[in-house]
């Protein structure tokens, strides 16, 4: 195995995780609404891409089964490279929705396939003390991947907009930085990114063998007692959540006529993508504290109170439309706060559901469900918002929150899981 220090490729490597997943997600999200794209079509479309990770668990044995870890890591970053390159050269078409999407899609699937072997390859490069050691520096280094793409990429992009007075030509020019930069952590990667001995080819595994080993992960996944209504809690947790993400930047970015708050693209970078992430994480952080000294049981009304609340900072947005950045920002620093602080509960709860034998298969189809809970009400978000307006989509919002409380009394939770010894 060659010697290279984890410090020089586990930051760079759960970057290039982050990077792609936030294009997809949520650059996506503003720049169709920057290029007059109906709320109505960009929902829908931009919450389709997460099919590939509801679906990643049942090609993730795949990966493991077939080449190296390393291998499928360099072909899926040369694959969200090019597809980079594609969308900065498709923007500025006549028809820019159909050939961005193409290649959107080619870097939603590539970039489920590179978390997968990301993951892996985490597990063979390094000891289980040195695990343990960078786990911090990888979760810190996908949140400023996040906190990038929707904050400063936002901010170059608006600024680009400012400057060349054509918003085509300036989001072009934003992604074919993207991909300039993507196309370097390709290269570092190739050449400093080790060889571990234990990340070799297991091309024996054949696909009948596969087929198995995906058929007992799903038999003993649904023998769990409670899955049903633990299933329905993955998917209704963020139901109201899940709405909201797709529309936050559009009413940002809409016309007062429209009922938005007619903010600049640069302004919604810092606003919702610069100090929304930041409260966001520091949410996070405080609600693992929290978890951690009196368990998840305890904390779980609280953590389901914090994540659904705040939403209520919208219904008031859309009533005052005030578009001052420092006030924008302070609901929606709130909102985001809760949204971290609250999210700490889903993903214990999807841990402890996982528990047992089969727990890594177990927690990625938690995940599968997970983001096929964001997928399905944030492709119906742009058409009931312009059905009803604003005010009335933030209200409903709210009020698709009820869900998740109601579940609440019949989970089983472990008494004292989450909580430290």
């Amino acid at each position: 195995m060659k010697q290279t220090s984890p410090w020089a490729w586990v930051p760079s490597i759960y970057f290039v995780e982050g990077l792609p997943y936030v294009i997809v997600m949520t650059v996506s999200v503003v720049m169709y609404k920057r290029l007059d794209i109906s709320n109505a079509e960009n929902s829908l479309f931009t919450s389709l891409l997460y099919l590939p990770w509801v679906l990643k668990p049942f090609w993730s044995p795949l990966v493991d089964a077939f080449r190296t870890k390393r291998f499928w890591m360099m072909i899926m970053q040369c694959i969200i490279s090019i597809a980079l390159v594609g969308l900065a050269i498709s923007i500025p078409a006549k028809s820019p929705l159909f050939y961005t999407l193409i290649f959107l899609w080619v870097m939603a699937i590539a970039s489920a396939s590179q978390d997968i072997a990301i993951d892996g390859f985490y597990m063979l490069g390094l000891s289980e003390r040195k695990q343990s050691l960078f786990v911090g520096i990888r979760s810190t280094a996908y949140r400023l991947a996040m906190l990038f793409g929707q904050g400063p990429l936002i901010i170059f992009a608006g600024f680009l907009e400012k400057k060349y007075d054509n918003i085509p030509q300036a989001w072009s020019m934003t992604f074919y930085a993207i991909a300039t930069l993507f196309i370097l952590l390709f290269t570092y990667h190739s050449y400093i990114l080790p060889r571990p001995a234990a990340d070799v080819d297991r091309a024996s595994s054949s696909l009948k063998e596969v087929g198995r080993n995906i058929s007992q992960t799903l038999i003993t996944f649904f023998k769990k007692p409670g899955i049903g209504i633990g299933i329905v809690f993955l998917l209704v947790f963020r139901f109201g959540e899940a709405q909201l993400a797709k529309l936050a930047s559009p009413f940002l970015l809409d016309s007062l006529e429209n009922g938005g708050l007619s903010m600049s693209t640069s302004d919604v970078g810092i606003a919702y993508g610069t100090a929304g992430i930041i409260a966001l994480v520091v949410g996070g952080i405080l609600g693992g504290v929290l978890v951690s000294n009196d368990g998840l049981k305890a904390c779980i009304w609280p953590m389901v109170l914090a994540i659904n609340l705040p939403n209520l900072a919208y219904v008031f947005l859309s009533i005052l439309q005030i578009g001052s950045l420092p006030v924008v920002t302070g609901f929606i620093m709130i909102e985001q706060f809760g949204y971290g602080f609250g999210f700490t509960a889903y993903m214990l709860y999807m841990i402890q559901l996982s528990d047992g034998e089969y727990k890594t298969s177990h927690y990625a189809l938690c995940t599968g469900f997970m983001a096929l809970g964001m997928m399905l009400p944030g492709m119906i978000s742009g058409w009931i918002q312009e059905m009803i307006g604003y005010k009335l989509f933030f209200v409903w919002v709210v009020i698709c929150t009820i869900p998740s409380f109601l579940l609440i009394p019949y989970l089983k939770f472990d008494k004292d899981f989450g909580k430290k010894e």
